[in-house]
């Protein structure tokens, strides 16, 4: 159950990505999330998705999902290049954006991403995360960091591999793509789909897309 929940969320949820309602509403670091994310900025590619694993792991005793939303949010930011995600996703068309088209849908990529982990991990989901200490070379630069997931009954051999492409900003480590099973990219599967509907409606097709998306995830 807990591989099925993960499979999709993966496929779904790191393409992208709630506290932010709307691009227009900006979000603002609490002084502890400051320093917290600060900390994560000097630290190691593992400490950025430890920083992600733990807040889940909290979010999924919390019944209600605007408290689940609200522990998700600042480890979202800390942990993914949304932007650089976003980019690789959608093409050279990216670039060519205005910066108003480029918020809204980084906006609504953000609630996306942190309304399906909402969605996913809540009470009963039960799940256990690991982190490996070490990285592996990436051969398209930044490195593989390696972790799994399983039930919290499960044994250590039903656990899904789930390896991080990490890359190094000015921010600190970011994920920029998440490869399943050590090898389905995040990015690479959304492609198809971003691409169709971006060609259809453009940044804004593609933003209401994901913000209806994620209202269904939460109504669920």
């Amino acid at each position: 159950m807990i591989r099925c929940l993960m499979t999709d969320t993966i496929r779904s949820t790191l393409l992208a990505s709630s506290l932010l309602v709307a691009a227009s509403v900006p979000f603002y670091l609490t002084a502890p999330q400051a320093e917290a994310a600060a900390t994560v900025n000097n630290a190691a590619p593992n400490a950025a998705v430890q920083t992600l694993y733990d807040a889940l792991q909290r979010a999924q005793s919390r019944a209600g999902i605007p408290e689940r939303r609200a522990i998700i949010a600042p480890a979202v930011d800390q942990a993914f290049d949304l932007n650089a995600i976003l980019r690789r996703s959608i093409g050279l068309r990216y670039d060519r954006l205005s910066d108003g088209e480029r918020a809204q849908l980084l906006g609504a990529f953000r609630t996306f991403t942190i309304a399906r982990y909402a969605a996913t991990f809540k009470p009963g989901s039960e799940a256990a995360f690991s982190v490996t200490a070490g990285t592996d070379p990436n051969p398209t630069g930044g490195v593989i960091l390696h972790t799994s997931l399983r039930g919290k009954s499960d044994p250590a051999s039903e656990a899904t591999p789930i390896d991080y492409v990490m890359t190094q900003t000015p921010q600190g480590w970011r994920i920029t793509d998440v490869l399943l099973d050590g090898h389905i990219s995040q990015v690479g599967a959304q492609r198809s789909d971003f691409k169709t509907i971006f060609g259809q409606g453009g940044a804004r097709g593609l933003a209401q897309s994901l913000t209806t998306k994620a209202d269904n995830f939460l109504h669920e």
